[in-house]
């Protein structure tokens, strides 16, 4: 390849891939330099210029000019400098110009490497700016293979790859290549074969982004989603409070006849989702909380963050789910620590201490329990 060749390639590459030839010029003088004092055994520094204007490439060795040398590879004194250059001053460069024959084969050589590094990385950083803003969205892509667990989908007009992990999916969904799926984008990476999404359909987010897209008083800003906790393919619960006190946020949630949520639930292949009114109220938020379970009555400790909550008998088991699963998301949706008891249970325990006082206020009487008989 002649110089005029190389130049001409550099500038077929800015006006096919939209890429100015001085991006690539830097680091081509940079590795050009590098092989030529690694198949050369130069110990001097070296420097190429790049003159695309003159179709001209010149390689120099050179030392920098210095008062006092310390390294006589990459220095020369000012003195034995200007035997060669009369008119050279300190810090300049005294150059020596090479030009091997054989240079022009490893040169050709290493430039390809050079510009087709380049272009991955301006593709790798073309790719993670145009997705950058989708983080926290939702985005439709397809199926495109499915090895060991982890999907691997395509999203138009895109070069980034999605990858679900087994842990972001749902369970017991089944994908098949070709799919369509909506999925959340948790966070892209960067890796050895460019930029890759990483995206979740069991992300709390997920359910976060379907309410969005359904209920446009969420888009508005009207509707707040204050918190959202979800166990996978289970149950969802989802916190919502309205800013506007004529719109009610559960009914905007809902929709008419229920027709936004169950978009939602149906997206989600039947996962049940709780909508609660967050309230100021500690009182009235963990009792919503435990939806649909209904409360009897909720005393708190501010000190240790902890609830203790009566339900009637028959709603028990229904307050704490399957495997303790509704209190569990209730504890997460609202902070607290909730203790769920039945009315019996409460009332037996109410009994026991009030029985507890009752000994108690004997013994303040006497002085103390130690020497009275309780058989």
């Amino acid at each position: 390849m002649t110089n005029k060749d190389f130049f001409l390639a550099l500038d077929a590459l800015e006006q096919e891939k939209g890429i100015s030839k001085e991006y690539f010029m830097e680091a081509l003088q940079a590795a050009l330099a590098t092989a030529y004092k690694r198949n050369f055994d130069i110990v001097k520094p070296v420097e190429v210029e790049l003159k695309p204007e003159k179709y001209s490439i010149s390689i120099y060795a050179y030392q920098t000019v210095v008062s006092e040398v310390t390294d006589p590879d990459s220095e020369i004194s000012l003195a034995d400098a200007k035997l060669v250059k009369k008119s050279i001053k300190l810090g300049d460069k005294l150059k020596e110009e090479l030009s091997p024959k054989e240079f022009g084969r490893i040169a050709a050589g290493t430039a390809k490497q050079v510009i087709t590094q380049r272009l991955r990385e301006k593709e790798k950083n073309s790719a993670y700016g145009e997705f950058e803003n989708k983080v926290d969205t939702l985005i439709t892509g397809v199926v495109n293979r499915i090895d060991a667990g982890t999907v691997y989908i395509e999203f138009p007009s895109s070069n980034i790859e999605g990858i679900m992990m087994e842990y972001d999916q749902i369970a017991g969904e089944k994908y098949n290549v070709g799919d369509r799926l909506k999925v959340y984008v948790k966070k892209l990476r960067e890796t050895a074969y460019g930029v890759q999404a990483m995206v979740s359909r069991s992300n709390a987010g997920f359910v976060k982004k379907l309410f969005e897209l359904e209920v446009p008083e969420i888009q508005d800003g009207v509707v707040e989603i204050v918190n959202i906790v979800r166990e996978v393919g289970y149950r969802t619960k989802i916190a919502i409070r309205s800013k506007d006190p004529n719109v009610d946020a559960l009914g905007a949630c809902v929709g008419a006849k229920g027709v936004r949520v169950n978009a939602i639930v149906f997206e989600l292949g039947g996962e049940k989702i709780d909508i609660i009114v967050w309230s100021e109220d500690p009182f009235e938020y963990i009792a919503r909380s435990l939806s649909p379970a209904k409360v009897i009555s909720v005393e708190i400790d501010e000190i240790t963050k902890s609830a203790r909550v009566v339900v009637p008998d028959d709603k028990l088991s229904l307050a704490i789910g399957k495997s303790g699963q509704n209190v569990r998301l209730a504890a997460k949706l609202t902070c607290w620590k909730i203790d769920v008891k039945s009315e019996s249970k409460a009332s037996e325990e109410a009994n026991i201490e009030v029985s507890h006082t009752d000994v108690d206020d004997i013994g303040g009487i006497f002085g103390g329990t130690e020497d009275i008989n309780l058989d």
